[in-house]
């Protein structure tokens, strides 16, 4: 699949149409996913029917076809792919839960109505974690993804499906949701750019809660232009959810340039250390190398809190968690369990029986440290620590413009081989759950290949609101070093 913008403007221009770039991406699904897994639901009647519409649109400004067509739909038949844990109207929004099954809105979320506005075709709902809960997408109710680069690995969590989907070739962009990682550790595991806006930034209205202080909709895409593409659409205030900010949105394509030269990148050398796989340390180091040629001035910074970030937030998470989905009792929407003859047992049942045993794990854990004698020792400590990861970020960005780190601890693992051991699990996000903790933007950047072919991550993090400056370090580090590798399994 071409590149989101170029495939936008040759259907502007004639020289394709919106309906045979949406059956090239529909019929990549359909193909892939006996392999992969990634898509639970397939629209094929859908989308090409919105293509069709597209197409009549384009044909009907035949005098107008060009900038101004550009701008009127920035996205015009672009196929897309969005985490089964967004609202889309009339489609399947399970959370990869059976407790949600093949539950439907009646509406759609905020960030999907902008896509439509803009010309974007859903093609069809993503595999995901539990209620995006997961590192590796194991914790689905309708089975694991598999990564695209080696079938036998898994391509991350939560949003594993919507990273598949992009790294296969079916879909130039894709949208996930972003908790702790949930976006850039899969876009790392499968070799894709991942980008988690600042907290606000992107309207939540429509996304199923997990956390609800920490949950962003992010972006998956190849290439920095596609990415600043769909944040340009789906960014901005929205009436709708009284947590995005009113902070003007920058033309981040216009802001996309291969001149870095006398940005300062951040690096803090103790997370570089123990833990980290060699063949991640090594694939990072040399990628602050290729800044450093770039004319980008590397400078060490500290962020002390760091080491307790995972701790704080499977405290805060669990705990909004608990909170967000005791709304999950069988009786409003959803799978509700039989042969239950009073009201307490039913909702007994259905929750057991609805959902998988990592989401049981975590509302036990949320519902513990909000208990009565538990709440100061547990809740309250760690929401102070959060604080001190702000003020962390905030004393390191004064002498720096973003962070390098890298994505995730290792390249894909096997299945399996951590799911029985969640503290192993946690610890995939060592690295990405911090933005999350302190609202702050980050993005993953493919960098290199391990020996056994497999792709490894650079995260970038900024200052609040500087998506731009982070998609112009992306850019810039394709431009010098691009993923020309391709995944085994690709449409």
């Amino acid at each position: 699949m071409k590149p989101a913008i170029k495939l936008r403007d040759e259907i502007i221009s004639g020289e394709t149409t919106a309906r045979a770039a949406v059956e090239s991406a529909l019929d990549g699904a359909e193909k892939l996913n006996d392999t992969l897994n990634a898509f639970l639901e397939i629209d094929r009647e859908g989308a090409l029917n919105r293509a069709d519409v597209i197409d009549v649109e384009i044909r009907s400004q035949s005098g107008a076809v060009g900038e101004k067509s550009i701008s009127a739909m920035p996205l015009a038949g672009v196929p897309i792919a969005i985490k089964d844990n967004i609202c889309v109207r009339g489609m399947q929004t399970s959370c990869g839960s059976r407790i949600l099954g093949p539950y439907k809105p009646p509406y759609n979320a905020t960030a999907i109505e902008r896509l439509l506005a803009s010309g974007a075709v859903i093609i069809g709902k993503t595999n995901c974690d539990e209620f995006a809960m997961g590192s590796s997408n194991e914790n689905s109710a309708f089975g694991p993804v598999k990564n695209p680069w080696d079938i036998a690995r898994v391509p991350g969590g939560s949003s594993g499906g919507s990273a598949a989907a992009v790294a296969a070739g079916i879909v130039p962009v894709a949208l996930g949701s972003d908790t702790g990682g949930s976006v850039r550790q899969p876009a790392s595991l499968c070799g894709v750019i991942g980008v988690k806006p600042t907290y606000g930034r992107v309207s939540r209205y429509g996304l199923v809660a997990f956390g609800s202080s920490l949950d962003q909709i992010g972006v998956f895409a190849r290439q920095a232009s596609d990415a600043a593409a769909v944040l340009q659409i789906i960014a901005g205030r929205d009436q709708l959810d009284a947590t995005t900010a009113d902070v003007p949105v920058p033309d981040y394509g216009a802001e996309l340039s291969d001149d870095v030269k006398g940005l300062r990148l951040g690096v803090s050398r103790a997370l570089l250390g123990q833990g980290l796989n060699d063949e991640v340390r090594d694939a990072v180091e040399k990628a602050i190398e290729v800044y450093r040629d770039l004319g980008v001035e590397i400078v060490d910074i500290d962020l002390p809190h760091a080491k307790y970030a995972i701790a704080v937030y499977y405290i805060i998470a669990t705990a909004e968690a608990s909170s967000n989905l005791a709304r999950y009792d069988g009786v409003r929407y959803g799978f509700r369990a039989e042969e239950a003859p009073a009201l307490r047992e039913m909702y007994r049942k259905t929750r057991d029986e609805g959902f998988g045993p990592e989401v049981k794990r975590r509302i036990m854990l949320g519902t513990y440290v909000l208990s009565a004698g538990y709440y100061d020792a547990y809740y309250l400590k760690a929401q102070k620590v959060r604080s001190l990861i702000k003020q962390d970020f905030a004393q390191a960005f004064a002498k720096c413009d973003a962070i390098a780190t890298p994505t995730a601890p290792t390249p894909a693992f096997v299945f399996g081989e951590k799911v029985d051991d969640p503290l192993a699990m946690y610890l995939n996000d060592v690295f990405t759950v911090t933005a999350n903790l302190a609202g702050v933007p980050g993005i993953s950047v493919p960098c290199g290949l391990s020996s056994e072919a497999l792709p490894i991550g650079l995260q970038l993090l900024g200052p609040n609101w500087s998506e731009a400056l982070l998609l112009r370090l992306t850019h810039a580090y394709q431009s010098r070093n691009p993923l020309r590798a391709r995944p085994r399994v690709h449409a």
